[in-house]
C-alpha cells in the first residue's frame, strides 16, 4: 500500500507543534477556564481511625460557560511518590455563582505509610485567558498549581489544616481601595501566618510529571497587581483610606497582605481586567518550653476582577474588639451605609460561623455563632451572637470577617467594604482561694476549677498586698504585678502548701497569693487571676544583719557576722536547737563549709571569723537555725535565710595617675539603697582614717573617683588607703541601720609615662603612575612610616624615662581602641610597617616605663588606600601568553569591577563583574565569562568600555571609567 509522504517542511512544523503542545500542558480534554482554588486537609478522626490517613477537599473556581465534562475529573499527586491515577478524582459538586463563576468541589483521601513531610500537588489545566499579570496576559496555556503540606506525625494526631471561609474570587474598582480577607481559622487553635507568593505552574502540565512528583515554578512574567514598571496597572496611585496600612496619597499604588490577619489591601487599581495572586497560609503550633513549630502550609490562588465604575464602596462600622470570660455570650451590632444609597448585603466569615456543634473530648460543647441582617435598605445592620464555653479558651483571639456588599444599578460593579472583629476568650478566675498560716508555711486551698479542660493551676506569691487589677484582655498575672511564681499543680488539685521549698517562710512578714489556670497547647490560653488572699507568719525571723570586716590581712584577717534571734509568736522552740554558720570564698558563692562548732545558745548571735585572707578575698556567709519538730526529737525544722557577703573594695590609679578609681561590690539580702555609703581615706603619713565623702547606696555596689581637691590634689609617688562602709536596712520586719565595712585597700599613685604624639607620613599616590604595569597587588608593597615625640605636659609631671613603645594597628577607620591589635614594640621613636598590600589602616602608640606602667594612648592616625586605576588602550589576545587579557594598571584593593564593552555601533558585546581585575580575553558576551573559543572571539578593532569600580578604601569609593581599547591579534 502506498502512503502519502508529507513534505519535509510540514514534517518539521508538525514536530514543533507537538513539542509546544507538551510544554504548555494542553491536554485535549481540558479547557482554559480556571480562576482560583485551594486545598483543605484533616487527619482521620473517625470512630476507627486509620494511621496515616488524611481527608482532602479540593475547591476550584472556574468559568461557567464550559462543556459539562470540563473539570469533572482531576489528578492528584500525594507527595509520597504516588498518584490518584489520571483523572481519578471525581467532582462531587458544581455550583454556579454570579459573574460567570462556578465552584467545584472534590473530596478524596489517602494513606501515608510512614511519618514524614509530604506535599500534595494539584495541576489545574488551564487558567482562563487574559489574566493581565501573568505572561503579559497570555495566560491561556498556563496551568494553575495548588499545594498543601501534610506532616505525618503521631504527636499531631487529629490535626486539621486552616480553613479559608471567604471565597478566593473578588471584585475591585478602578481608583478605589480593594480589600479582601480570606477569613482564615484553625480548629485546633494553631497560629496562622499569611505570605504573598508568585503564582505557580508546572511546565508541561500533568503529562510532564516524572516519578509522580511535580516540580512547580513561578508562572512566566508574573507581576504583582500594583506593578507600575510592567504596565500591568499603569498610573495606579494611592487614594485616601483609613488604613491600615496608612496611605501616602498620590504615591504609586501598593499591594500588601497582613501577615497576622491575612487582610489584603490594594491601594488602588487603575486598569480593568482579571488579576491573579497567590499566598501561602502557614500553620504554626506552639510547643511548651520551645519555639513554635511550623506544622503545615497551604497555597491558595485567587482572582481579582477590576472594572471601571461610578459606584462608591459602602462604609462598614464594626464594634470594638472584646474580651469575654468562657461561658459568657458575645453580641455585636455591625452597621453599614452606602454613599449611593444602594441596598447592602452583610455577610460574616470565620471559624465560629462554620462550626458543627459537637461535644468535645473535654465534655464541653462548642457552639456555632450566628449573624442575621435586619434589612437590605441602607443604612443596614446585622447582629452577631455567640455563646462561648470552656472549650473556647485560647491564647489568640477569634477573628470574624464582616463584609458589606452593595447592589448598584445595572451595569455598575458591586463593591465591598470589610473589616475584622476580634473576640478573645479567657478562662474564669479560680474561686474561693484561702490562705492559712501553719508553722513556717502557708496552706492554700480553693474550689475545684470550673473549666476542667485546663492543664495546670499556677500559683504566685508576693510580700505584702499589691494593687493589681485583673484585665479580661490580659489574663494571667504579669511580672509588673510584683508576684513571683512559686509552683503549679494539676487542674483537679485544690490545695498547695508554701514553705519556701522547705526553707520556711520568714516570720514577721505578710505573704499574699493569687492563682490562675493555664490551658493546654496548641490553643493555649489563661484564666483571669483569682482574688488576692494574704496571711502573716507571726513571730520574728532569723536574718543575717552584718558581715563586716574587722581586720584586713592575708592570714590574720577577721570578719564579724551578726544575725537576729528567731522568736515564736508564743512559747519556745523545741530542743535540741541552735545555729550553724557556713562560709565560702567569693561574693556570689554558695556557703557550704561550716565555721566553728554548732552554737547552742540562742542568745549568742555574734561570731567573729578569724585567720582569714581579707586582704585578697571576699567571703559569703549563710546562717542556719534548727529546732526539733517535737521536744527531744531528732527530726529537725530548718530555717535558712538568704546568705550575705562581705563588702569587697578595689582601687586603681587612673590612666594619667591624677586620681584613684574605687569600686566595691557585695551581695546581701538587706537594702543598701536607702542610706548613703561612707568612704574613708587615710592620707600618706597619717595614722587614722577620716571620712572622705558619702555616695548614694547601691543594690550590689558602687564607684567613686578620688581626685583630691583643688587646694589639695593627690600627690604622685604616694600611697593612699581606703575603706567603705555601707548602711542598710530590712523593711519587713524593720531592722536597721545595718553598718558593714569593707577591707582596707591601699593604692600607690605612681608617676605615669608621658604619652606619644604620633604622626604618619602620607603615601605619595602620584608616584604610582611611574611604576611598571602590574596586575597583582602583591607586587606593590607599601610601607607606612610612623614617628612620634613625647607629650611632656600630659600630665604635667609625667615621666620621660621610657623603656619601650607599643604599636597598635586597626585595618578599619576606627576610634575605638578595642578594634586595635598590638603589632610590634620598639625602643626608638619611629616605626616602619613594611610590605603592606594596602596602606589603609590606623595606628596608635603607648609608652611603657621600666616598671611596665603604660601611658595613655597617643592620638590615632589613619591612612587611606590610594585610588589608582588606569586602563590600557590596546591588548593582543592571540594566545602567546603576553598581553592576552585586558586588565588595569592598579595599585588599590578593589571589591568589584563591573566591566561592559560595546562595539562601534553601540551593541553590547561583553559584560562581567566576577573578576575585579577584569582580565577580559576578547570574547563575545554570549560565551561563559573567562572562557574563549575561536567562534566566540570579537573581531579586531576599536571597542568602547565602561568600568564601574568599587574600591576597598574606608569610604568604599565608587568610580566610573570610560574609554576605548583596540584589539589586535
Amino acid at each position: 500500500m502506498n502512503r502519502l509522504l508529507l513534505p519535509e517542511q510540514w514534517r518539521r512544523l508538525w514536530a514543533v507543534g507537538l513539542v509546544l503542545l507538551a510544554a504548555l500542558g494542553a491536554r485535549p480534554a481540558q479547557a482554559t477556564h480556571l480562576r482560583a482554588g485551594d486545598i483543605r486537609i484533616i487527619a482521620d478522626t473517625t470512630a476507627n481511625p486509620v494511621t496515616g490517613r488524611y481527608f482532602f477537599t479540593l475547591i476550584t473556581y472556574s468559568v461557567t460557560n464550559q462543556p459539562a465534562s470540563t473539570d469533572d475529573r482531576e489528578t492528584i499527586f500525594f507527595g509520597d511518590g504516588t498518584t490518584s491515577g489520571l483523572d481519578a478524582i471525581v467532582r462531587e459538586s458544581q455550583t454556579p455563582l454570579a459573574n460567570n463563576i462556578s465552584r467545584n468541589v472534590y473530596r478524596f483521601s489517602h494513606i501515608y505509610n510512614a511519618p514524614g513531610v509530604y506535599t500534595l500537588h494539584y495541576i489545574g489545566e488551564n487558567r482562563k485567558t487574559n489574566i493581565r499579570n501573568i505572561n503579559g496576559g497570555a495566560s491561556v496555556n498556563i496551568n494553575m498549581y495548588l499545594s498543601a503540606t501534610v506532616i505525618v506525625n503521631p504527636a499531631l494526631r487529629g490535626n486539621r489544616s486552616p480553613v479559608l471561609s471567604a471565597p478566593p474570587i473578588d471584585q475591585a474598582a478602578i481608583r478605589q481601595v480593594f480589600l479582601h480577607n480570606p477569613a482564615g481559622s484553625d480548629a485546633d487553635g494553631d497560629s496562622l501566618a499569611y505570605k504573598l507568593r508568585v503564582c505557580q505552574w508546572v511546565p508541561g502540565g500533568v503529562a510532564s510529571v516524572r516519578n509522580n512528583t511535580p516540580v512547580p515554578q513561578d508562572v512566566p512574567v508574573y507581576r504583582y497587581p500594583n506593578d507600575q514598571a510592567a504596565s500591568v496597572s499603569p498610573g495606579g496611585v494611592q487614594v485616601p483610606f483609613g488604613g491600615p496600612p496608612a496611605p501616602q496619597v498620590g504615591q504609586p499604588a501598593t499591594f500588601t497582605q497582613d501577615v497576622v490577619t491575612g487582610q489584603i489591601v490594594w491601594n488602588s487599581p487603575s486598569t480593568a481586567g482579571d488579576y491573579n495572586i497567590a499566598f501561602v497560609v502557614e500553620e504554626w503550633r506552639r510547643v511548651a518550653g520551645a519555639r513554635a513549630v511550623k506544622i503545615g502550609e497551604i497555597l491558595r490562588d485567587m482572582q481579582i476582577t477590576v472594572a471601571p465604575t461610578d459606584n462608591l464602596r459602602p462604609i462598614l462600622t464594626l464594634p470594638r474588639d472584646i474580651c469575654i470570660i468562657a461561658g459568657d455570650s458575645a453580641r455585636g451590632v455591625v452597621r453599614a451605609t452606602d454613599p449611593n444609597g444602594d441596598p447592602i448585603d452583610l455577610t460574616a466569615f470565620g471559624g465560629l460561623l462554620a462550626r458543627t456543634p459537637v461535644l468535645q473530648p473535654t465534655g464541653y460543647e462548642r457552639f456555632r455563632a450566628t449573624f442575621r441582617q435586619k434589612q437590605r435598605t441602607a443604612p443596614v445592620s446585622g447582629v452577631f451572637r455567640w455563646r462561648s464555653t470552656c472549650a473556647d479558651v485560647a491564647e489568640q483571639p477569634y477573628q470574624i470577617v464582616f463584609r458589606a456588599s452593595d447592589n448598584p444599578a445595572a451595569n455598575e460593579v458591586p463593591l465591598i467594604d470589610q473589616g475584622v472583629w476580634r473576640i478573645k476568650v479567657v478562662g474564669p478566675p479560680p474561686e474561693n482561694l484561702k490562705a492559712t498560716p501553719q508553722a513556717l508555711g502557708i496552706n492554700l486551698t480553693w474550689d475545684l476549677y470550673e473549666c476542667q479542660n485546663a492543664s495546670r493551676i499556677r500559683i504566685f506569691r508576693r510580700e505584702g498586698s499589691g494593687n493589681f487589677e485583673p484585665d479580661t484582655c490580659n489574663p494571667g498575672i504579669p511580672a509588673s504585678a510584683g508576684y513571683v511564681e512559686i509552683g503549679d499543680v494539676a487542674k483537679n488539685t485544690t490545695e498547695f502548701r508554701d514553705d519556701n521549698n522547705g526553707r520556711g517562710l520568714e516570720r514577721g512578714k505578710t505573704f499574699c497569693y493569687r492563682i490562675y489556670a493555664e490551658f493546654p497547647l496548641p490553643a493555649g490560653g489563661k484564666s483571669l487571676a483569682s482574688a488576692e488572699v494574704c496571711a502573716k507568719i507571726e513571730g520574728r525571723p532569723i536574718l543575717l544583719t552584718n558581715v563586716t570586716v574587722e581586720r584586713t590581712g592575708v592570714t590574720d584577717g577577721a570578719i564579724k557576722v551578726v544575725w537576729t534571734k528567731p522568736v515564736l509568736a508564743s512559747g519556745a522552740f523545741f530542743t535540741p536547737s541552735g545555729y550553724r554558720l557556713y562560709r565560702s570564698e567569693g561574693i556570689n558563692s554558695n556557703p557550704t563549709q561550716q565555721v566553728g562548732a554548732t552554737i547552742r545558745n540562742l542568745n549568742d548571735t555574734v561570731y567573729v571569723d578569724a585567720n582569714l585572707n581579707t586582704q585578697e578575698l571576699a567571703y559569703t556567709y549563710r546562717i542556719e537555725f534548727f529546732s526539733s519538730k517535737v521536744q527531744g526529737g531528732t527530726e529537725e525544722i530548718l530555717e535558712q535565710p538568704l546568705p550575705a557577703s562581705s563588702v569587697r573594695l578595689e582601687g586603681a590609679p587612673t590612666a594619667t595617675s591624677d586620681g584613684i578609681n574605687l569600686t566595691w561590690q557585695y551581695q546581701v539580702p538587706w537594702d543598701n539603697t536607702v542610706r548613703p555609703t561612707r568612704i574613708y581615706r587615710r592620707d600618706p603619713g597619717a595614722a587614722t582614717y577620716t571620712l572622705l565623702t558619702t555616695v548614694p547606696g547601691g543594690a550590689t555596689g558602687g564607684t567613686y573617683l578620688d581626685k583630691g581637691t583643688l587646694d589639695k590634689p593627690l600627690k604622685k609617688s604616694q600611697e593612699y588607703c581606703y575603706y567603705v562602709e555601707t548602711n542598710g536596712e530590712y523593711k519587713t520586719p524593720p531592722i536597721g541601720p545595718l553598718l558593714n565595712k569593707s577591707q582596707e585597700k591601699c593604692v600607690f599613685l605612681a608617676t605615669v609615662p608621658c604619652p606619644p604624639i604620633l604622626t604618619l607620613r602620607p603615601t605619595n599616590c602620584d608616584s604610582l603612575a611611574a611604576l611598571p604595569y602590574f596586575p597583582n597587588l602583591s607586587n606593590t608593597p607599601y610601607n607606612n612610616r610612623l614617628s612620634w615625640t613625647l607629650d611632656e605636659n600630659n600630665p604635667a609631671d609625667c615621666s620621660t624615662d621610657i623603656a619601650y613603645y607599643r604599636i597598635y594597628f586597626s585595618a578599619t577607620q576606627s576610634q575605638n581602641l578595642a578594634d586595635f591589635q598590638l603589632i610590634d614594640s620598639t625602643t626608638v621613636k619611629s616605626f616602619v610597617d613594611r610590605d603592606l598590600a594596602t596602606p589603609a589602616g590606623c595606628y596608635y602608640v603607648v609608652s611603657v616605663d621600666k616598671n611596665k606602667r603604660a601611658s595613655a594612648p597617643s592620638n590615632i592616625v589613619c591612612q587611606d588606600a590610594c585610588l589608582f586605576f588606569v586602563l590600557p588602550n590596546i591588548f593582543t589576545p592571540n594566545g602567546d601568553g603576553t598581553n592576552d587579557t585586558f586588565r588595569p594598571k592598579v595599585a588599590s584593593p578593589i571589591i568589584r569591577t563591573k566591566f561592559t564593552v560595546f562595539n562601534r555601533w553601540g551593541r553590547k558585546v561583553y559584560e562581567g563583574d566576577k573578576n575585579p581585575l577584569i582580565e577580559w580575553n576578547g570574547t563575545d558576551k554570549a560565551t561563559t565569562e573567562g572562557l574563549s573559543t575561536p567562534s566566540s572571539r570579537v573581531v579586531d578593532g576599536i571597542y568602547y568600555y565602561l568600568a564601574e569600580v568599587e574600591f576597598a578604601d574606608f569610604a568604599r569609593t565608587k568610580k566610573t571609567y570610560k574609554g576605548w581599547v583596540e584589539i589586535v591579534r
